[in-house]
Parts: structure tokens; sequence; C-alpha cells
């Protein structure tokens, strides 16, 4: 049996109360610390899939240099893509759009961004692909979006 191990990137440099979700960023000076965390925490791995984004890649890069396993990147791991609000402060973004978002948490996207179901389904076609591995340790560092449709699908909710 496969064992998955759902890691989230490290703390993104960036400022408090600001939307991101695949805007690109890099990693704070804590980078190092939170990333020995992680790897003291791993058992050995076979294989590391990732997002493509920088705060994943960088993680991962990392942990599978000190376990001496592959790396894969996946775009289907990148984080809900918030279009427009990518980058704006959350206080900025108008109050009417924050509110038609909670009413439709599924099925409304940002402009430009993609939905919760869009997420969700990019994310099963990964697990279905997935399965289609031999049996393996593998850690998926990611987002917490990506971590939340994974648990969601695999807990059938």
């Amino acid at each position: 049996m496969t064992t998955l191990y759902l890691v989230r990137h490290t703390t993104p440099d960036i400022a408090p109360g600001i939307c991101y979700g695949q805007t690109d960023l890099g990693v704070t000076d804590s980078f190092e610390f939170e990333a020995n965390t992680v790897l003291a925490w791993l058992p050995p791995l076979d294989l590391i899939l990732t997002s493509p984004l920088l705060r994943t890649r960088k993680l991962a890069d990392y942990l599978a240099q000190a376990q001496r396993c592959t790396v894969r990147r996946d775009a289907r791991l990148m984080e809900k893509h918030f279009g427009s609000w990518e980058g704006q402060p959350w206080d900025d973004i108008p109050r009417s759009k924050i509110d038609a978002w909670a009413a439709d948490i599924t099925d409304y996207a940002p402009p430009g961004g993609e939905t919760a179901r869009q997420l969700m389904q990019r994310v099963q076609d990964f697990l279905l692909d997935l399965e289609k591995l031999p049996e393996q340790h593998i850690a998926l560092v990611t987002h917490a979006g990506p971590i939340r449709a994974i648990l969601a699908q695999l807990a059938d909710v």
C-alpha cells in the first residue's frame, strides 16, 4: 500500500493580510529551521511530488537532497488561483465580492481565478494518477488548498 505524507510549504515571504494563491513567492529566513523540522518528522521516502511554485519546490528539493530521492513537479498540486485578488490586501477586496464567495464557496471564482470545485477536480485527477504508481512512501509537498482537497476526497466528504 502506498503511504502518503502531506507536507505544506514553509512560511512564504509575503506580508500578513495579502491574498496569495498561485503567486510565486519565495520563503522567509526561517526556511532551514522549518525544513529541518519537517525532515526530522518524515520517514525514508521513495518519491516527492510537488507543486511547481517556488515555496513548495524549494522545500521539496531540500527534502529530496537529504533523503536521496526523486522529486517530480505536478501543476495539479498548485494552490487555488485567486485571479485578480492575487497580491491584493484582503481588506482591499470589495466586501460584496468576499460575501459572494462566502455565499457560494464551491462555485464562486474571483475574476480570472478558479472555483473550489475546479481545485477539487484537478486534485481528484491527480489522485487517480497517483493510484497508478507502484507502492511507495510518497511526500506531497504542496499548499493548504490542495491538502484540504486531498483530505476531503480521501474522507469521501
